[in-house]
């Protein structure tokens, strides 16, 4: 079968089975990627977080606002559109979205800090490559209503926890301080008046951040830009007092929790609504674009959206894709697709009657069971049976339905046995180790 319709560019398909999509990149089966989300939900749970949702559509200038329309998101990688006189844009990320939500539906009114958390698509305008698509996953968190440093460890704690969950291990986590808005401004200044003179040999692209938004030329991956950073100002020799009892406070509640942390004054985060303590996690098998996850503070933001007063949060944000290489990077375990309990094989249309009604019976009992939907010989039903790693096979054709009683294979032995129908959801039920619904 073909056809001459393909998914978009910088999109994928998750099937059943894994594969390798056109930019050489294994995508991970269903399967993997509920387990991955099962997992990220049971570190939320512990960490006593609570679920939001969002719509992936939302007001262009919420995100303008949000994000900055000076960063590459907002100029460059927007989805956006107008439709009757209204501009909507595909959400690129959560945060602002999230804030949105919380403004709007008086959330703080709920009583104490709003801890949040979700799961869900993004879309960015990008060029795709390895691990990094036009619509991607992302997951994260949002503590909204404290400005207390134990917020910022423990969104920190929360982020590293997931990548131990699933056996990734060897990480880096990076940290850093951006102050405040008004010293931070201050800084800026310096860093552009230290980098001018440099600016014909700085890329195309560093240079367009000198002329918009200096500080992200700290983010460059370049040597020889990286070499002319290393006599920079630093941001942190403009940071106040109160800004650096914070930050202190932060590494003395994560050294408490035993999170490994390597300090790193070029780390700035590329969104405009961030304050104070900035982070990020790295996977050291990952390349030159190793970033896992990151976040940080964010003060502003509320206020930046219309809010009346300040609402002091923190939270990370992590892309699923990058979570997958990293998975198979470190060879981490993970759970093959979901196996029959039970396959049910049909000689025959009075059986095959009798085994369309059976199989519901028993999946109601809570057995997984499988059954052939094409009426093929008994040789093939049992490849199928293979093929869905069943554990046993029940085969049952005239004799059976005669007698009463249905012959049940176990398929890792062979040894096959007789068993009554009226015996056989007990039977499979307490071989299967499955609980009567």
């Amino acid at each position: 079968m073909s056809t001459s319709f393909q998914n978009i560019k910088g999109t994928f398909d998750i099937l059943p089975d894994a594969y390798t999509d056109d930019g050489g990149t294994r995508v991970a089966p269903t399967a993997e990627w509920r387990y991955v989300e099962r997992t990220v939900r049971d570190v939320m749970a512990r960490y006593n977080l609570e679920e939001i949702r969002t719509p992936v559509l939302e007001p262009t200038d919420l995100v303008a606002r949000g994000v900055g329309a000076g960063t590459d998101i907002v100029q460059k990688e927007m989805f956006a559109f107008e439709r009757a006189g209204t501009n909507y844009v595909l959400r690129p990320e959560v945060t602002a979205p999230v804030v949105r939500s919380f403004l709007q539906h008086h959330l703080d009114q709920r009583g104490g800090v709003q801890k949040l958390f979700y799961i869900g698509p993004c879309f960015r305008a990008e060029q795709p490559q390895k691990g990094r698509y036009r619509q991607f996953h992302q997951f994260g968190i949002e503590i909204l209503g404290t400005d207390d440093a134990r917020a910022d460890a423990e969104t920190i704690a929360i982020m590293t926890a997931i990548y131990d969950a699933l056996g990734i291990s060897d990480t880096r986590l990076r940290i850093n301080t951006l102050g405040t808005p008004d010293r931070r401004e201050k800084y800026v200044e310096a860093l552009r008046e230290y980098l001018e003179p440099y600016a014909d040999e700085l890329s195309e692209t560093s240079q367009r951040r000198l002329e918009a938004n200096p500080l992200r030329v700290l983010d460059t991956k370049l040597e020889h830009e990286q070499k002319i950073l290393q006599e920079a100002p630093q941001l942190i020799e403009y940071v106040s007092d109160e800004s650096l009892a914070h930050y202190d406070r932060v590494k003395e509640l994560l050294a408490d929790l035993d999170v490994a942390y390597v300090e790193d004054p070029l780390l700035v985060r590329g969104l405009d609504y961030y304050t104070e303590t900035t982070f990020e996690l790295e996977g050291a098998d990952l390349g030159a674009q190793s970033a896992l996850a990151g976040g940080g503070r964010y003060d502003r933001l509320a206020e930046v959206l219309g809010s009346d007063e300040p609402v002091p949060a923190t939270g990370f944000a992590a892309g699923m894709e990058r979570l997958f290489l990293a998975l198979d990077a470190a060879e981490a375990d993970r759970p093959k697709g979901p196996a029959a309990d039970v396959f049910i094989a049909a000689l025959g249309e009075k059986a095959e009657r009798w085994v369309f009604q059976t199989t519901q019976d028993l999946r109601e009992a809570g057995l997984h069971v499988a059954l052939d939907l094409k009426g093929r010989s008994l040789k093939a039903q049992m490849r199928e049976a293979n093929r869905q790693a069943a554990d046993y096979t029940l085969i049952i054709g005239g004799n059976e339905l005669d007698a009463e009683k249905a012959t049940v294979k176990e398929m890792e032995s062979g040894d096959q046995v007789e068993v009554p129908f009226d015996e056989l959801t007990d039977y499979l039920t307490t071989k299967c180790d499955v609980d009567g619904a």
